[in-house]
C-alpha cells in the first residue's frame, strides 16, 4: 500500500499552475463581513459578496462567481484583543478587520480527494482525466481547520457538462493504492465476471490487464459501482477500449487523489459579467 494514506478529503490545494508554472504561493487578500456566520475552512471555495469574502457551495458549479480558494484568514480576537491568524474562519466572530488568504489565480493546479459520498474516500482513474466533475459540499474539519470539501466520483458516462465546476488534469501516483490482481472470466456489456476479489474496490477503481507479454493494457474504463471483497463480478462505466484477453490477469488501482483545476468559466476572472 502507497504512502500515506488518504483517509479523508481536504478541499483544494494549491501545488502549482497549468503550463508547467510554479505556485509561488502569492494571494490576495479580502475582507470578511462582521461576524459572518458561516464556517471557512482552508481549501473551502470562496466569492465576493458586496466586496466581501463568502463561501461557496460548488456542488454542481457556480459560473462567473468563484474569487478563489480560501488559505487562511487573521482578525483581532473580540477576546484577547490581539491580532489571529487562523487556518479556518470561525463563524460569527465579531472583527470587524478580518482578511481572508484566497488563492485566486484561476492557473492554479489543486490537489483534491475523490469521494463517492460524504467523506467515503473513492478513486480516479485515468479515464476521468479530461473530465468534468462535480463536488461534494461538506462542513469542514473545525479541529484542524480543514475543508473537507472532496471531488465527486462520477459513474457511467464520462462527465462533458460544461457548468460542472471542475476539470481533472491527472492522477496522484504518490498515493496510488495498488489493490492486487482477478482473473478474468467473460464481460457482458460493462459487467465483468472475474474469479473471487480478495479485496474491495471502491467507486473509480481504475482497471486494466496484463498482456501476455507482461506489459500493462490499460481499460479506458473504471469502477462505476463498488464491489466488495468476495465478489466475482463488478460493473465498469464502459466497456473497455481493448477487449480484455480470456483469463487474462485484471490490475485494480485506487487513485485517491487527482490532479484539477476550476473549470473554465468558473472564475469571476474568466467572467466578463461581474459579481454584484
Amino acid at each position: 500500500m502507497a504512502y500515506p494514506v488518504i483517509a479523508a478529503p481536504y478541499g483544494l490545494k494549491p501545488i502549482n499552475l497549468i503550463g508547467g508554472q510554479v505556485f509561488a504561493g502569492s494571494t490576495r487578500e479580502y475582507s470578511i463581513p462582521y461576524a459572518y456566520a458561516t464556517d471557512i475552512c482552508y481549501g473551502d471555495i470562496v466569492g465576493l459578496s458586496r466586496g466581501n469574502i463568502a463561501r461557496l457551495s460548488v456542488s454542481t458549479g457556480t459560473l462567473g462567481t468563484v474569487a478563489g480558494v480560501f488559505l487562511g484568514c487573521s482578525f483581532t480576537s473580540p477576546v484577547t484583543k490581539q491580532r489571529q491568524f487562523s487556518q479556518f474562519w470561525p463563524a460569527s466572530t465579531t472583527a470587524g478587520d478580518a482578511v481572508a488568504i484566497v488563492c485566486d489565480d484561476p492557473d492554479t493546479v489543486f490537489k483534491a480527494v475523490i469521494c463517492s459520498s460524504g467523506t467515503t474516500v473513492a478513486s480516479g482513474a485515468r479515464a476521468m482525466i479530461g473530465q468534468n466533475l462535480a463536488m461534494i459540499n461538506n462542513n469542514g474539519n473545525l479541529n484542524s481547520g480543514d475543508s473537507l470539501n472532496a471531488l465527486l466520483a462520477p459513474t457511467d458516462t464520462p462527465a462533458t457538462t460544461d457548468a460542472l465546476p471542475i476539470r481533472v488534469l491527472g492522477l496522484v501516483p504518490d498515493t496510488v493504492v495498488s489493490l492486487g490482481t482477478a482473473t478474468y472470466t467473460s464481460i457482458s456489456t460493462a459487467t465483468v465476471t472475474c474469479s473471487a476479489l480478495p479485496f474491495a474496490l471502491p467507486v473509480g477503481t481504475d482497471v486494466g490487464s496484463l498482456a501476455s507479454n507482461g506489459q500493462y493494457i490499460p481499460s479506458g474504463s473504471f469502477v462505476d459501482t463498488a464491489a466488495a471483497a468476495g465478489a466475482t463480478s463488478f460493473i465498469l462505466n464502459q466497456a473497455p477500449v481493448t477487449a480484455f484477453v480470456a483469463s487474462s490477469t485484471l490490475v485494480f488501482n485506487q487513485f485517491p487523489e487527482l490532479l484539477v483545476k476550476l473549470n473554465f468559466g468558473q472564475h469571476e476572472y474568466y467572467a466578463a459579467t461581474a459579481t454584484a
